[in-house]
């Protein structure tokens, strides 16, 4: 499709409501399974009631309208609301304590907070004192007898008596250099940075993207990332430029059932979605074993050629195309009643993907496109296509997007998609955009002669050891991880002689093992010190050590409690805080060095 240069975003969302007026937009059940939802009329009209109450309570164009919440649809109606008036929206993690929501609220200036329900609203309440700029705090369930807190219906109210006019002047007279949204970074290390993203850097991204994928007209997708997080937002406008209906979860807990109630054609995730999925499926099999796990080594390794026929752009023999059929009738259709039966490909993103579980989807029929983005080129800069990818890499530029290796192996980006820079350190910006408007990504990479990027690692957790080796850890993490008895993994070594790890058990499995072998255990983080899980997970390590250099094998492990996001060694996007981590467990670190 074309380019075209809206002016700002509401342009763009006025556009696409006039396309399907009537069709439905987003939906999303209650507890009791009942489906609700809005049609893109509906939508439309529901936002502009945001956008006027907004204007009722006083705001105007570059205010900040913090959103503390799950994602859902109060999310994206409030959102789009915000910027279409003018202000700026500033997602925050619902996982966020209360000194982390406090730090976003007052360094992005935020005037008025939309929090999701009471327990949001209580890590506001326990730094209200600090808050002096919070005018408002907008309940998107349940209600208060306090002045500072109102009811999302309450809220709508105050723009009624609003005329038309008064919103058409603060919808003009937005621009595409505008800010749409401050994003902090979730980041493994340091204090959060809001990168500045204008309406011209979404509307790009959102068109770049669809430019580089399949989406029909009529399909559908589940949304279950974190809205606060750039990711989901880039596949949120991506979904209403293109008249995408949208579900969403409920929470991650019925996820499952919730792919087989909303039935998408594509999705996006982070990796560990599918590491989960992978898992389980492997584990099932292996349970079952017999002629179950045996036609089951049969179909993957038919998908296995199947799969490479595809990628290598070759026809598939006519008995092989037989197999395959008998195959996805015995296995893989199993796998994709799991996704509701009309999957044909999803996005990867925000972290590595292990290659063997994107050709174990890819032979299942279900082609998994990795891409790359960070907060600071608005969620998106390279991307595998439906029909031209290649395992392990993140795919090729998107449309309009530049991309080169600096001479330290530094991936750099340059194009719409680059943010105006970090709200409120100008120093930080500097050191991030080069003065000709390169992004410094901080990640490692290298493209070949057709433009597919493989990214190897990242710069500031390169490994050195003290023989000089350097090594990137995140490929050997995912390795180990491949383990269906492990779970998390952190590779630590630098200044050392040689890796170690840290490594957190698969509950579900070792569990399994664990009764099938005898092992009485009052918990899983009980067993850190029992001699035949720590034999059994020696094992599975030297398995992954076979595939790696000698210097890149891990040659001592400790078990170690999950990193979860609860005990902060986690971010929303489930990537380890690798100093955290590293500082946590300092002791034991130094013991599997102490001999």
């Amino acid at each position: 499709m074309p380019f075209i240069s809206y002016s700002n975003l509401h342009q763009m969302l006025k556009e696409a409501v006039e396309h399907s007026p009537d069709t439905q937009a987003y939906r999303w059940f209650d507890t009791k399974l009942a489906v609700h939802g809005v049609t893109w009329r509906e939508f439309y009209t529901q936002v502009e009631r945001v956008s006027k109450s907004l204007l009722a309570l006083g705001l105007k164009k570059s205010d900040k309208v913090c959103i503390q919440s799950n994602t859902c649809y109060h999310w994206v109606l409030s959102d789009l609301g915000i910027v279409s008036m003018g202000a700026v929206t500033v997602g925050i993690y619902q996982s966020n304590l209360a000194k982390e929501c406090e730090y976003i609220i007052n360094h992005s200036d935020a005037l008025v907070v939309f929090v999701e329900n009471e327990e949001q609203l209580a890590k506001l309440y326990a730094v209200k004192n600090q808050l002096t700029k919070v005018r408002k705090v907008v309940l998107f369930h349940g209600e208060s007898s306090d002045d500072w807190v109102m009811s999302y219906e309450q809220f709508l109210l105050l723009g009624d008596s609003l005329d038309d006019q008064t919103l058409k002047i603060a919808q003009d007279a937005v621009v595409s250099d505008d800010i749409a949204s401050l994003v902090y970074t979730s980041g493994t290390t340091g204090i959060p940075k809001g990168a500045m993203l204008s309406h011209g850097n979404i509307i790009f991204v959102t068109q770049s993207v669809l430019n580089s994928v399949d989406v029909h007209k009529g399909d559908s997708t589940l949304l279950f990332l974190p809205l606060a997080h750039v990711f989901a937002r880039a596949i949120l406008y991506a979904s209403l430029y293109s008249n995408t209906l949208t579900y969403f979860n409920r929470s991650m807990d019925t996820l499952l059932e919730d792919f087989k109630l909303s039935q998408p054609q594509w999705f996006a995730s982070v990796p560990r979605i599918y590491e989960k999925v992978y898992a389980k499926v492997n584990s099932g099999a292996e349970a079952k074993g017999g002629l179950t796990l045996k036609i089951f080594h049969w179909a993957c390794a038919i998908g296995a050629k199947v799969s490479e026929a595809r990628t290598s752009r070759k026809s598939i023999p006519f008995t092989l195309g037989i197999q395959y059929k008998i195959a996805h009738k015995l296995v893989f259709s199993k796998l994709q009643a799991a996704f509701g039966g009309r999957l044909r490909w999803c996005i990867s993103g925000a972290a590595p993907m292990n290659a063997s579980i994107a050709k174990f989807f890819d032979g299942a029929g279900i082609p998994i496109l990795e891409g790359i983005g960070m907060t600071e080129n608005t969620s998106f800069s390279n991307i595998n296509r439906p029909d031209n990818y290649r395992f392990g890499t993140v795919g090729q530029a998107g449309p309009g997007i530049e991309v080169k290796i600096a001479s330290d192996g530094e991936f750099l980006v340059r194009g719409p998609n680059v943010m105006k820079g970090y709200y409120k350190m100008p120093e930080e910006t500097a050191r991030t955009i080069t003065p000709d408007g390169w992004l410094l990504t901080g990640d490692l990479a290298a493209i070949d002669e057709e433009g597919f990027v493989t990214i190897t690692g990242r710069k500031k957790d390169l490994i050195i050891t003290s023989g000089g080796k350097n090594i990137a850890p995140s490929a050997i993490e995912g390795l180990i991880a491949l383990s269906k008895y492990i779970n998390q993994v952190c590779v630590i070594g630098d200044k050392q002689k040689y890796l170690t790890a840290l490594v957190t058990l698969d509950k579900e499995n070792i569990t399994q093992y664990c009764h099938e072998h005898g092992i009485a255990f009052d918990s899983i983080n009980a067993l850190a010190d029992n001699a035949a899980i720590n034999s059994l997970i020696k094992t599975e390590i030297a398995v992954s050590n076979q595939q790696l250099a000698s210097y890149e094998t891990v040659k001592k492990f400790a078990i170690v409690p999950d990193f979860t996001l609860e005990n902060g060694f986690l971010t929303p996007t489930l990537k380890i805080k690798r100093n955290l981590v590293l500082k946590q467990y300092a002791e034991k670190i130094e013991q599997l060095y102490g001999e």
